[in-house]
């Protein structure tokens, strides 16, 4: 098993779900711990997100090392302490995941950015929701513009879609035909 290198300017996919597919999260206030804590962690540690989804089972979270601390360490202090939040709220005890973080290095960029729709199509491949506007805890709306928010890379954004519509009409195009592009098979599915 060769070790995984964590570099600056380096982006990983990092993702986990609920042990035996257990609900993480449960209302809106689970959701938004979850975010202050992206919010509060992505700059301690200068790990920027790029793309993330949190779902009721499991979260994706695609983010860009801007610094010396390994990627996968925001996720594991994130949930480290969800965790604890978790079970001193719902009277559980143990751990709420099926193991430790999974993460997986992003180094082609077709890959990269079918991973951004992929990730941000979750909610609806996964029938949560209809439609992708109605899921409030990814970041798809600043990429499209209809939130203003900070848990995003607006220049990732600009360099490699030219408008939102442009952005929009990738992630349609993936939810109406759900096939991956040729060579892109992995993509941390549950």
């Amino acid at each position: 098993m060769t070790q995984l290198v964590y570099a600056p300017g380096n982006y990983y996919h990092l993702y986990n779900r609920g042990r035996s597919r257990l609900s993480i999260c449960h209302d809106q206030r689970d959701y938004l711990d979850i975010l202050d804590k992206l919010k509060a962690y992505s700059r301690k540690y200068h790990i920027i997100p790029i793309a993330y989804t949190l779902l009721p089972n499991h979260y994706h979270i695609l983010g860009r090392q801007d610094d010396l601390p390994r990627a996968s360490l925001l996720t594991q202090r994130i949930f480290n302490s969800y965790g604890k939040t978790y079970n001193l709220k719902y009277q559980h005890s143990g751990t709420i995941f099926e193991g430790p973080v999974k993460v997986k290095p992003v180094t082609n960029q077709r890959y990269l950015l079918h991973l951004c729709r992929y990730i941000h199509a979750n909610p609806v491949l996964h029938g949560i929701t209809r439609t992708l506007d109605d899921w409030p805890y990814t970041n798809y709306h600043e990429w499209i513009g209809t939130r203003s928010g900070n848990l995003v890379d607006h220049d990732f954004i600009r360099d490699h879609f030219p408008t939102a519509d442009s952005y929009r009409q990738f992630v349609l195009d993936y939810l109406r035909d759900r096939r991956h592009p040729a060579g892109l098979d992995y993509l941390g599915e549950w």
